[in-house]
């Protein structure tokens, strides 16, 4: 069995990484690297490290859509994705004799979309799972291979979800792959009426609405954790949260108020009259911090009663 492997993030990694213990993967396909910071370095995707790590040779088009053929010269049997990022023409998907299969990150038919693991705890969703697919025209609305479901915990953020996902990925590739050689394989339609969708994110869905349930803010900076980071802004400037915890408290505090600051923690207003606790922040052109350093230097300025303004 030879396979091409497209996908881009961490969770794409580890993907690869189990696949290449049992198949031969002969090509690695993976988004152009990127310029990041403020130094504009150029940075590889996981997967492509990954990918080098192995030895295997790595195609990085801007548009597959207009660049696949580029894809058809080598020798394989099946396409597999996982996080890749961009839409693959059916010539493609078609094209190799097992087809294509994706590696998607809800249970279908919900979350079909680009982001369905960092909505899933936006939303404050109690599970999610792994679907594995065959690809077909519509987006994320192939048959479904298999499905496993797994619990989102209080504490889990974007980065240990991801993972959690990742590790549950690797435990159901290889069967995946083995039912469709084998003819084993007993895929079904996803159910349409289901059908909810996880949209890429946007810099919108970045910036912290206090004016929701304090649960909902919690989670919302937690799908944004570490990467790209919620924020709010106060006179002007941006501050990142990494890390939050709804108290057990009220607070007669207008949504969006610092409504008390500890020795350890800056408390927000939510808009439910609750109460949430910022633990990790970085103020803009700052480093990362606990925010019992942050209230130390660049913290002192802000005060109980001062409203973001966003």
């Amino acid at each position: 069995m030879k396979i091409v492997f497209m996908g881009t993030p961490r969770f794409g990694a580890m993907i690869l990484e189990e696949l290449v213990k049992k198949y031969e993967v002969v090509l690695v396909v993976t988004q152009p690297d990127k310029l990041v910071g403020r130094k504009q370095i150029i940075t590889y995707s996981e997967v492509k490290k990954k990918a080098l790590e192995l030895g295997i040779p790595v195609f990085q088009p801007v548009k597959i859509r207009l660049e696949y053929k580029e894809i058809l010269k080598y020798d394989f049997d099946l396409i597999v994705t996982a996080a890749f990022g961009q839409i693959i023409n059916m010539e493609l998907i078609n094209y190799p004799k097992y087809k294509a299969i994706n590696v998607h990150g809800s249970l279908l038919p919900r979350g079909r979309g680009g982001a369905p693991i960092q909505r899933s705890i936006m939303n404050g969703d109690e599970k999610t799972g792994i679907t594995i697919m065959y690809m077909a025209k519509g987006m994320d609305s192939g048959d479904i291979i298999s499905q496993q479901e797994l619990e989102i915990g209080n504490e889990d953020n974007c980065d240990i979800l991801f993972e959690k996902m990742g590790k549950l990925g690797q435990e159901m590739i290889i069967p995946a792959i083995e039912s469709i050689i084998d003819g084993s394989i007993k895929s079904y339609p996803q159910d349409e009426s289901k059908v909810t969708y996880s949209y890429n994110l946007t810099k919108e869905d970045e910036q912290i609405d206090f004016n929701r349930s304090a649960k909902l803010v919690n989670c919302q900076i937690r799908a944004l954790a570490s990467e790209p980071g919620a924020f709010f802004t106060i006179d002007g400037i941006k501050y990142k949260v990494y890390s939050s915890n709804v108290l057990d408290k009220n607070t007669s505090f207008e949504a969006g108020t610092i409504s008390d600051i500890t020795k350890k923690n800056i408390e927000f207003a939510c808009g439910d009259g609750k109460v949430i606790e910022i633990r990790e922040i970085k103020k803009e052109g700052k480093n990362l911090m606990k925010v019992s350093e942050f209230l130390n230097g660049a913290g002192r300025s802000l005060k109980v009663g001062q409203k973001i303004n966003n």
